[in-house]
């Protein structure tokens, strides 16, 4: 699957919370969020309009990496 276009700041933190990630902090354009399960992770978001392909693909590769599953697997459960 391929990673999404034109996905916003806002609109990532909207589907990562489905995995159980909650802001826990915001320093200007940027939110800080937080998974406990299965362990404790970090990812800091930047609240642009349009994200970066780099950059989105960074974040997935992380959640992916803390979640333990492949990342095309978070892909499908995040946008399929």
């Amino acid at each position: 699957m391929r990673i999404p276009r034109d996905l916003s700041g806002a609109e990532l933190i909207s589907l990562l919370s489905k995995l159980g990630y909650r802001q826990t902090r915001q320093a200007g354009s940027h939110v800080r969020l937080t998974c406990d399960d299965p362990s404790q992770h970090h990812v800091t978001i930047p609240l642009h309009d349009s994200l970066r392909i780099g950059t989105l693909s960074a974040i997935l590769n992380d959640v992916a990496a803390a979640q333990s599953i492949e990342r095309d697997v978070l892909l499908e459960r995040l946008f399929g």
